[in-house]
């Protein structure tokens, strides 16, 4: 109430020359709304099928096909490279016979010859691919010793064909459908990139390399019922979609290593210190966070166990997962607390950084920021699903796997409480939620940006709060960027300088309208979880979420999605007049409002009358159906002296300066 008469007094205090001034339209770009196209009945027409119902929701016989991965790796730390042999087991759920599959190689995109490097622009970009002196680094790309499969009980030699970072395996018979499996075992390395696409790459620290390893094995492609064989090339800027199963790999680095995976280290006695065992077991049971390997420890011989011939071999598990990462290095300091699930499980909250780093106002609340983003997260959205959340620092700015999360050592401070939250947020999207990175990318980041701004308003009574954290905070970039790319865009279709605009912060904002402005909390909040739970370790499209939000919250929202989602159109919303029922005010006054963009939005309405008397009142994004003005009345005692739309500053309007009325004798 506060806020309504600060905002009432500053519009009242206007004057008559300062109003006029103010009338004009920032808006260069603004449109002519029109009722029957945003209002369209055929925005979502096609029926539900077997697979997926019209409601939203996995048919009957939705079907997902599954792929798991038996993994042996050996960093060599001299030649920059990884020496691995993968063993996939691929099921096929479909009710296809498949006479060949698709497998990803994601490290040929570091060719020189690939297409996401001839397609980099000669300046560079952050997710492109980068090289080095052409004359001193090796060449990238994944390099296939031998790849062989098992199917129905014979072994062989596969015939393959590899197209940039795709390799299609043409079986000598057909993969049956409803449960058949293949074998596939791959023999391959590949050289570690300095700076892999900010998705993995090597920092050097004063104590050694930084390793952050991921996209390190040939990975299945999916095979869906929505369009078959996923074979988009990897460019740099879309990232994945993969499907699920369980992992087991090994990774053999020096002793002197600390090593962080996705998942649970099965082999904890065989490749820790007895006191870093006691403190891993302190940390398992402690919400405060506890040193397994101190800063002065990184240059202690003693930290480290011997190993057999200087090395020793880390053993992870990872259940229920699309993919693993891990990370290496002689310079991590290692520290972990406990996290609480509501289910009453437990979780281990990790942070590996270098010294240099370790200060609380850097890494050394590293742990504490994972911790309270997934405690946070998973009371609010959906339980956490795995043993281990590690945050690592090194030379990718940010980058999400899950379980594991590579953040830039450099980041410190409400900068490091960002990326870290953000990208521990995406093992809710994509980790868990599977939808296809490569094509929507604001099926995940946007729905992670909405997430963070939640977890941000709650961690630490609002340290990191931002000062605008609604949906005016878009409202410049809508009026700066009116060619921007829509967020129904492909990443690698969408203009880099926009993509955090498409793909991040616009649907991010459009989530907490609907959650805020359109819905109200508890519907959004009931049909959110709905859509995590629904599509849980699934693969949603937009339709999908689409289809569960209207059913579960009981709201045709076609004209959202295509305002907010399909097209950059705007709002304005303004009052034009006031007139009272038969000239008298105290039997009602009549407000005239009009609708001067494309867009169109509820709208929240403040009035303040001459003795006194403030109310508010809601109207329907309904009253625009049939048309661009509306007149409604408010059951008014006495002259108004004003009339405010989006006295919040909820909605991202346009246009401020024609939400208010004031009678004509304030500006005399």
């Amino acid at each position: 109430m506060r806020k309504l008469r600060f905002l009432v007094a500053a519009a009242v205090g206007l004057t008559a020359a300062t109003a006029q001034a103010q009338v004009q339209n920032p808006n260069p770009n603004a449109g002519t709304y029109d009722a029957h196209t945003l209002f369209s009945p055929l925005f979502q027409n096609d029926p539900g099928t077997a697979y997926r119902t019209g409601g939203g929701q996995p048919g009957a016989s939705y079907w997902q096909n599954a792929a798991s991965y038996q993994i042996s790796a050996t960093l060599d730390e001299k030649q920059e490279r990884v020496n691995g042999s993968v063993t996939i087991t691929y099921t096929n759920n479909s009710p296809s016979a498949l006479p060949f599959v698709w497998v990803q190689l994601d490290q040929n995109l570091f060719k020189r010859t690939s297409r996401g490097a001839l397609t980099t622009p000669v300046s560079g970009a952050r997710n492109g691919a980068r090289f080095g002196n052409a004359a001193n680094e090796p060449a990238g790309g994944d390099s296939l010793q031998t790849v062989r499969i098992e199917l129905h009980g014979k072994k062989s030699t596969a015939k393959y064909v590899v197209t940039d970072t795709r390799m299609q395996i043409q079986l000598p018979e057909a993969l049956k459908p409803n449960g058949d499996k293949l074998r596939i075992s791959i023999d391959y390395s590949f050289y570690i990139p300095e700076y892999g696409s900010d998705r993995l790459g090597r920092k050097q620290t004063p104590n050694g390399q930084i390793y952050e390893i991921a996209q390190w094995y040939p990975r299945m492609a999916v095979y869906d019922d929505v369009e078959g064989w996923n074979t988009l090339p990897y460019l740099g800027a879309g990232e994945f979609y993969l499907e699920y199963g369980d992992f087991d790999y090994t990774i053999n680095v020096p002793a002197n290593y600390i090593v962080g995976g996705s998942g649970e280290l099965v082999n904890p006695k065989e490749v820790l210190t007895s006191a870093q065992q006691q403190r891993l077991q302190q940390a398992a049971s402690s919400d405060k966070t506890v040193m397994v390997r101190t800063p002065a420890e990184v240059t202690q011989p003693s930290s480290r166990p011997a190993g057999k011939n200087g090395r020793l071999t880390w053993h992870f598990r990872c259940q229920q997962a699309r993919d693993v990462a891990w990370a290496a290095s002689p310079a991590f300091v290692w520290d972990a607390a406990r996290m609480n699930l509501p289910s009453g499980k437990k979780s281990l909250a990790m942070s590996l950084y270098p010294p240099e780093v370790a200060a609380d106002s850097a890494w050394g609340r590293s742990t504490e920021y994972v911790k309270h983003s997934i405690e946070y997260n998973s009371k609010q959205w959906f339980e956490y699903t795995y043993p281990v959340a590690t945050n690592v620092a090194g030379i990718v700015g940010g980058m999400e796997y899950p379980g594991i999360v590579f953040c830039s050592a450099n980041s410190k401070g409400g900068r490091l409480w960002s990326v870290t939250d953000h990208e521990f947020g995406h093992n809710w999207f994509p980790m868990i939620v599977g939808s296809n990175e490569r094509k929507y990318p604001w099926m995940d980041e946007g729905f992670n940006t909405f997430i963070n701004i939640y977890s941000t308003r709650n961690f630490n009574n609002g340290e990191y709060k931002p000062n605008s954290d609604s949906a005016k905070y878009i409202l410049p970039y809508l009026l700066r960027v009116p060619d921007a790319d829509v967020p129904y865009t492909a990443p690698d279709v969408t203009q880099s300088r926009y993509l955090g605009f498409a793909a991040y912060s616009k649907p991010g904002f459009g989530l907490v309208l609907l959650r805020e402005a359109i819905l109200g909390p508890e519907r959004f909040d009931y049909a959110f979880r709905t859509y995590i739970k629904r599509w849980a370790f699934k693969h949603p499209t937009p339709k999908d979420f689409f289809r569960t939000m209207e059913d579960v919250g009981g709201e045709d929202l076609g004209w959202f999605w295509k305002e907010w989602f399909l097209e950059n159109w705007l709002l304005d919303q303004a009052v034009t007049t006031v007139s009272y029922v038969n000239q008298d005010p105290a039997q009602g006054a009549l407000i005239t409002i009009e609708n001067k963009d494309r867009a169109a939005m509820p709208v929240f309405v403040a009035v303040r009358e001459s003795n006194g008397k403030v109310g508010r009142l809601k109207l329907p994004v309904e009253v625009w159906q049939r048309g661009g003005t509306w007149t409604f009345r408010y059951p008014s005692t006495s002259p108004l002296a004003l009339v405010l739309l989006n006295p919040d500053n909820l909605l991202p309007d346009v246009n401020p300066n024609n939400n208010y009325w004031l009678p004509m004798e304030l500006g005399k």
